[in-house]
Formats: structure tokens, C-alpha cells, sequence
């Protein structure tokens, strides 16, 4: 009798904590397990209590990755319950702080955590050697992220200005047009991360799953911070209906809940978005796409950063053309005036790992009654597991380390953010 038994413990280059378990016998799987085990955060009754004007600093500090992802579905959520309308300026302003969000993330994740994987290295330190101009490059395109952020939000890691109903400062218009000329600059490394992708490409595993995608879908654009929730096994929810979708429940071996829909499971993040919004891409995103082999539906989760570096291109563009639609109009100071009044608002936004919600109740006075927030990872842990159910046996013919970097790869591609998702 043969058995096949692989345990990893703390899987490594990933945010948080969680664990592999695999057993099989005589080439037939008994278990596999995607287990868990970050200690639940809690993070919903930090905020019992707190004035409309802390809640969004607070809820940054959630995600140190994510932080203006955070910062925004917190804004927008407070805004919903006082019936705030943002002025054409503040959305152009936020649109473009979360174009230095998904640069920077998407970048980490393809080019640090992703890549060791296909190149033999456990991590991106041995690729300083060998792959010296590719992480000077990856570098330089995540500083160029944290100065765009700098330059509107004063930081990217828990930013500063944007503020309910608007921005506390402007940013200024030389730093503007410094940081447009960059990004205009960024374009030839973009050309060299989707050469890169496109030589990792092959060792891409080729393992399909169909699951239900679930993203933002606007009519007017490639969605990250607007639109309704939409499925690719059709269908739209409104925001403040989004629990009609999510349906978390406990399981016994994660201290993050699970999700379902129409199906056993459904997919947030880059791939889900591309699914359903591809045909909004940029026309520079539109060509990397066509390059890279992309035509939707793609039912293959290893593709994941495939589709991050098309929305890494896609951002570069949207940021350039956002600064001159901003420069064209001018910035103007504008007052902002935050009445609270008791009341019910949702904000949600894609972060670059998937939708995430934030829905706050109020009181009269502007303190947070109740807070519910739920993760992208928090979405994506029962896809992993059936994932995990379909690929396992196909593999169990090969070695068992292979078997346990293939496990690994799989969980990676998801970019999982697991300490945000106990919430």
C-alpha cells in the first residue's frame, strides 16, 4: 500500500496564515484541505462607536497592502448613509489614487511572490542575481506607485487627504505633471513585465475549473470603484443587497467564513473582473491581452496573474489619462459639508484580490452603530478548497513535491490576504 501524505504549515509568500493538508492512498485522494488558521481580528467592533470622521483612517490600518482599497469602501460606504454626492473632481482624484493601488499590488504579486514559483526559488531574493534588471524594474514600478499615492493621499500605506465628501488637501500640479511623465515612462517597463509574464507563461499548469465570477460591472468603464454586482452566471445586485450574494457561513477548520452563491462556490479578483468586464479594457490593456493569449471566459485560476498584469497595464493607462483629464479642468479647492443623520450606507470597491464590502449603520450623531466587513479572501477560501477538490486528483501520479508546489502554486495565484479575511 502507498501513501501520499503532504502537510505545509504556514505556506509561505502569502499574506496571514494558512495550511495544506493532503492524504492519499494507492493513488486515490483521501483529503485535501485548505485550513485557516489566522486568529479572527475583529475588526467591525473597533469601529462600534467611532465618528464618522475616524472610521475610514481606522479601517485603513486593516490592510497594509490594501489600504486605499479600504480607505475608499469606508468613505463611500459613510457617504451612502449621510447621502453624500461626490463633485466630478473627487471621483476623477479617487478613480486615480486607485490606479497606485492595483500598480502596486499587482506588481508585488506577479513579480515578488508569483515568479519564484516558475523560476525554481523560494523566493524573489536568489532573482537579484539572476533576474537583476527584472526586480530593479519591479521596484521601480512600485515607488512609482507609492509617490503617486504620495502626491494625492500624502501616503499609499493608510492615506491621509481623501476625506468624506471630498479631499482635506488638493494635490499639487507640478507634482502632477512630475508624476504623469513617469507613469508615461512606466509604459516601456510595462512592456518588459508582460514580456516576462509571457516567458513564465508556459509552466502555467493547465487546469480548468468553470466557477461563477462575481465582480463590479458599470456600463461606463472597467469597474473598481463603481458600479452594481454582477455574476457571470448572470444577473446584477445592488450594493446594499450584496448579502443576497456573499452568504458567509463558519466551517470547522477556517477561522474565516466561506461563501456561496449560485454555485458551490464563486471567484473574486483579477480574473473574475477580466471575465466579466474585458471588453472595457483600455486599448493598451485591450492589445497585452491579445498578447498574452486572454480571451474571456478564462476558467483557469492559475491565470489570475495573467489578468493582473493586463489590469497593471490597464492602470498605468487610466492613470495617465485621468491626470490630463485633470490638468485640462484645473483643481479647484472645494468646501466639504458632512451633515450626519442616522442611516444605513454600503461601499463597495474592488481590491486588487477582489470585491470588498464595508457597510456601516449610524445614529444620529455620526457614531458607528454596527459594522460588517467582508474580505475578497474571505470570498475566494471555498473556491481555493474546490480548487484544491479537482486538482488533487488529477496529480497524485507525480511526485510528492511537486504535488505540494503545485498545491502551493494554486493558493499563491489567488493572492490571498488571509489575516483581513477573519473578520
Amino acid at each position: 500500500m502507498s501513501e501520499i501524505k503532504i502537510n505545509v504549515n504556514q505556506l509561505t509568500r502569502v499574506e496571514g496564515h494558512g495550511n495544506i493538508h493532503l492524504e492519499a492512498t494507492d493513488g486515490k485522494l483521501d483529503r485535501v484541505l485548505w485550513e485557516v488558521t489566522e486568529s479572527p481580528r475583529f475588526f467591525e467592533w473597533m469601529l462600534r462607536g467611532r465618528n464618522y470622521d475616524d472610521v475610514s483612517i481606522i479601517s485603513s490600518r486593516i490592510c497594509g497592502i490594501c489600504s486605499i482599497a479600504h480607505t475608499t469602501a469606508s468613505l463611500q460606504a459613510t457617504e451612502a448613509a449621510f447621502n453624500i454626492k461626490l463633485s466630478e473632481q473627487s471621483w476623477l482624484l479617487r478613480k486615480l489614487l486607485y490606479n497606485a493601488e492595483l500598480l502596486e499590488s499587482h506588481v508585488l504579486h506577479v513579480l515578488f511572490l508569483v515568479a519564484p514559483d516558475f523560476l525554481g526559488v523560494d523566493s524573489v531574493i536568489p532573482l537579484v542575481a539572476t533576474h537583476g534588471d527584472v526586480v530593479v524594474m519591479a521596484v521601480r514600478l512600485k515607488k512609482l506607485a507609492y509617490n503617486l499615492a504620495e502626491v494625492l493621499a500624502g501616503r499609499k500605506t493608510h492615506p491621509i487627504t481623501p476625506v468624506v465628501g471630498g479631499w482635506s488637501q488638493l494635490p499639487d500640479i507640478d507634482a502632477l505633471k512630475a508624476i504623469r511623465e513617469r507613469l508615461e515612462k512606466a509604459m516601456e517597463d510595462m512592456d518588459t513585465m508582460v514580456a516576462v509574464v509571457k516567458t513564465l507563461a508556459p509552466g502555467i499548469p493547465d487546469f480548468q475549473r468553470p466557477t461563477e465570477y462575481v465582480a463590479l460591472k458599470d456600463n461606463k468603464e472597467y469597474a473598481f470603484i463603481t458600479g452594481k454586482i454582477a455574476s457571470s452566471d448572470g444577473g446584477t445586485t445592488s450594493l446594499n443587497d450584496y448579502q443576497q450574494v456573499t452568504n458567509e457561513f463558519c466551517v470547522p477548520h477556517s477561522s474565516s467564513k466561506f461563501t456561496k452563491h449560485k454555485r458551490d462556490s464563486y471567484m473574486v479578483g483579477a480574473l473574475s473582473r477580466f471575465n466579466l468586464n474585458s471588453d472595457q479594457l483600455l486599448p493598451r490593456a485591450k492589445k497585452v491581452a491579445r498578447e498574452l493569449g486572454m480571451k474571456a471566459p478564462i476558467n483557469n485560476p492559475f491565470m489570475i496573474s495573467v489578468a493582473q498584469t493586463v489590469e497593471t497595464v490597464h492602470a498605468v493607462e487610466d492613470a495617465i489619462n485621468i491626470i490630463d483629464k485633470l490638468l485640462a479642468r484645473g483643481l479647484h479647492e472645494e468646501e466639504v459639508k458632512v451633515k450626519p443623520r442616522a442611516g444605513r450606507g454600503v461601499g463597495i470597491v474592488e481590491a486588487p484580490r477582489g470585491m470588498l464590502i464595508h457597510d456601516y449603520t449610524y445614529d444620529d450623531n455620526g457614531h458607528i452603530v454596527s459594522a460588517n466587513c467582508i474580505i475578497p479572501t474571505g470570498q475566494n477560501h471555498l473556491s481555493i478548497q474546490k480548487d484544491f477538490d479537482a486538482l488533487a486528483p488529477t496529480v497524485l501520479e507525480k511526485p510528492e513535491e511537486e504535488i505540494r508546489h503545485t498545491l502551493e502554486m494554486l493558493v499563491r495565484a489567488y493572492d490571498p490576504c488571509i489575516s483581513c479575511s477573519v473578520h
